[in-house]
């Protein structure tokens, strides 16, 4: 209720000191200020002092306001702010007007995403999206607002990517920033996404590169002074396997030979266990042991995944030949089985590919050393291009006795 201010005392001015010189009383009371009607100093039993404001709003309800204390503010700072809160207050408005809210940064908005959406969903490609997020993305826009984000800055971003890092790598990049994107569209009443039609830097073509034997002769050689990438890149022609399972191979996996890759949740499906050939096995067996760490090929977190860094000081090493990415060792394998005279459905489950079909729902046959064959042909192709050998020496039969 607002004081009377025939029961107080009036004077022409408050000044700070007389501020100071109220005095306390055993209850709370409010000592109206002389130059502003509605303007009050707030002693409390403690000798506390405060600022108020109080009026009525246009609906008739009566408003108070905290302004701040007298041991911050003086008599003239507070007595502006609330001349300030009574004119809000009287034309429907808050008293003190709330600070603009500050956008989030592109890097709030997509961490939010990976909790929400990525994780969520337990999407398979979790890792690599973190990837390419902290390599290609947050590097430019970690702390840009999100919601400034527009298509020149999309475009140059792209540009960047692509230059330095190929097409299909500006790809990966423009269709994780979309799907944030689109993500944050659905959660913003006025937010309209900047990604449109056109963006894609790759043609929609199916990547068919292989490498030749001049090439595989080249990188083999080169792998095999480049220590654990080296080690990788030797086991990926080898067995054919995606990079991410060779990546995470566990010291635990390999038993007699034998590699049972594991399954990770939402597979569709891999090659299974494998009988691995001598060759591969060598390089396994090479591999140190690190403490308790369970994987071959040690890394920062579960497995060796800085792969892609480490790619690049690997190809400055190689003598300039055409781009080529570690898949391009997979498709090469397949390649090299057939040519080895693999029949195409043991080379497809080498591979871990889903069988379709009636084969696919009934074959349930393991093929476990059909697959060990395949591969023992493919270590041996393997071996006669990386070691040629000469076309002017003759074998020496056995001298007869």
């Amino acid at each position: 209720m607002i004081p009377n201010p025939s029961t107080t005392p009036r004077r022409r001015t408050l000044t700070h000191k007389g501020v100071a010189a109220l005095k306390p009383r055993p209850k709370s009371y409010a000592f109206p200020d002389p130059e502003l009607v509605g303007f009050y100093v707030r002693i409390q039993p403690s000798g506390k002092k405060s600022f108020a404001a109080v009026t009525r709003d246009p609906y008739g309800k009566q408003v108070w306001t905290h302004i701040g204390t007298a041991d911050v503010l003086t008599i003239d700072e507070a007595r502006e702010q609330a001349r300030l809160a009574i004119k809000r207050i009287k034309a429907g408005l808050p008293a003190v007007q709330s600070p603009p809210v500050k956008p989030d940064t592109f890097k709030a908005v997509a961490e939010n995403w990976l909790k929400r959406h990525v994780a969520a969903k337990k999407l398979r490609s979790a890792r690599e999206i973190k990837r390419v997020l902290a390599t290609y993305v947050y590097p430019q826009w970690q702390d840009r607002d999100f919601i400034t984000i527009r298509r020149s800055d999309i475009s140059a971003l792209l540009d960047h990517v692509e230059d330095n890092h190929g097409s299909r790598q500006a790809d990966m990049v423009l269709a994780i920033a979309r799907s944030i994107a689109n993500w944050f569209c659905s959660r913003d009443d006025s937010y309209v996404s900047p990604f449109v039609r056109g963006m894609r830097r790759h043609k929609n073509a199916a990547r068919t590169r292989i490498l030749d034997d001049d090439e595989l002769r080249m990188i083999w050689k080169q792998a095999e002074a480049s220590g654990q990438l080296g080690a990788v890149i030797r086991l990926l022609l080898l067995t054919g396997q995606r990079r991410e399972k060779v990546a995470t191979m566990k010291w635990d996996d390999i038993v007699d030979g034998v590699w049972t890759i594991a399954t990770a949740e939402r597979e569709k499906g891999n090659a299974g266990s494998l009988v691995l050939p001598a060759q591969a096995l060598a390089i396994i067996e090479a591999r140190p042991r690190i403490g308790d760490n369970p994987y071959v090929f040690a890394g920062r977190g579960n497995g060796y995944h800085e792969i892609s860094q480490t790619k690049h000081r690997f190809d400055a090493t190689l003598p300039k030949m055409p781009r080529w990415t570690l898949h391009d060792l997979r498709r090469s394998a397949r390649s090299l089985m057939a040519r080895a005279g693999v029949r195409p459905d043991v080379a497809e489950r080498v591979m871990g590919h889903v069988i379709l079909g009636v084969e696919g729902v009934y074959d349930r046959h393991s093929y476990r050393d059909e697959k060990a064959n395949a591969l023992q042909r493919l270590a041996s192709l393997i071996d006669t291009i990386v070691n040629p050998r000469s076309d002017n020496v003759v074998r020496m039969g056995k001298k007869r006795r």
